[in-house]
């Protein structure tokens, strides 16, 4: 799929993004170019002596900002897919500085589709977030606009051979600012702190969400909001997995965070499709026949009504199973658990 193209990640050198890179690289030793496109120099550096050009010959290591509608469009030269990961992610930092989150999740999402349509890019696939479903906090709401944007730039492509699509999942194990790393972190100190006894969350790796994204390069017909079928955890599971000697110590919710995330509302039921692995949010008027698509996936209508939330999921992580998790996934160090 990946052979003898050009690819370039925004935000390439975060979680999400060293991981396409270990997996495209792995599988794709002949990839002509992939780009490592974001603002932080000192990431960048420490990714080039894990990933040097000597060794791996196709790699590039572009410093830009998705702000920057010029230097996006001079990264975009040459290249066929774009995997757009660069996000302001903190829910509470947002809360803090709410222009700055508009300006890079919003704006950079538009600066990344005017890019994309004056170069010869064919797919871009957008990385999304549970928070942009019902959002109650800004970083949702940012990402939902984000969301909408890419799914409706199918519709002003013209004549030019490109889709959009987007991937929304929860959080992913052991991202950067996650959940699991700071409790790690703060096992050494006793004490556990703990938002709200009955907080829930979905549950990805960052090997599954490459694979989402993969899977949206290879199919998408352009406009799909794909969501993946995945596990979710109790908050007090994690606190138990990671220190079952420490105190539990409940802080309170922070500003702009749920009890329960969701990646499907009920409204949503309505354009929803079930494709087995996945589950699809398809564009209210597509630019292909649903009819087609219908029957080239197999897809079958969810009920309607239907909702995918954390707290009232039919897949959950046991103290033991995340513990395997942390220990198969997570940089840490298996004695400890």
């Amino acid at each position: 799929m990946l052979s003898n193209k050009s690819i370039l990640i925004t935000g390439g050198t975060g979680s999400l993004g060293k991981e396409l890179t270990k997996t495209i690289l792995k599988n794709w030793p002949d990839v002509k170019r992939l780009v490592i496109y974001s603002r932080d120099e000192q990431k960048q550096y420490q990714m080039a002596q894990e990933y040097p050009a000597s060794k791996y010959p196709g790699i590039r290591y572009f410093i830009g900002d998705v702000r920057d509608h010029e230097r996006l469009k001079r990264a975009f030269s040459g290249i066929d897919y774009v995997i757009h990961a660069a996000a302001m992610k903190h829910v509470h930092i947002a809360e803090y500085n709410p222009d700055e989150c508009v300006k890079t999740n919003i704006g950079g999402a538009e600066n990344v589709i005017k890019a994309a349509l004056e170069t010869n890019v064919s797919k871009v696939v957008a990385l999304s977030t549970d928070k942009a479903c019902a959002p109650i906090n800004l970083y949702g709401a940012t990402k939902l606009t984000s969301d909408k944007l890419f799914i409706a730039a199918n519709n002003i492509k013209g004549t030019k051979d490109i889709k959009f699509s987007v991937v929304r999942y929860g959080n992913v194990m052991g991202s950067n600012g996650s959940v699991i790393p700071f409790f790690l972190n703060k096992r050494k100190e006793g004490v556990l702190p703990i938002t709200d006894a009955n907080m829930t969350r979905f549950n990805i790796t960052l090997e599954e969400g490459v694979n989402m994204v993969l899977h949206a390069l290879e199919t998408a017909w352009g406009g799909e909001l794909f969501v993946p079928k995945i596990p979710s955890y109790k908050l007090t599971d994690v606190a138990k997995a990671v220190g079952p000697e420490c105190e539990h110590r409940i802080s309170g919710i922070r500003p702009g965070e749920k009890i329960h995330e969701e990646m499907i509302t009920s409204s949503d039921s309505f354009t929803t499709y079930d494709l087995g692995k996945y589950y699809v949010i398809l564009p209210q008027v597509p630019n292909w026949k649903l009819n087609d698509y219908i029957k080239h996936f197999d897809a079958k209508l969810v009920p309607e009504g239907f909702n995918y939330t954390s707290g009232a999921n039919s897949q959950w992580e046991t103290v033991d199973s995340l513990r395997k998790l942390i220990k198969e996934h997570v940089d840490t160090d298996f004695s400890v658990l």
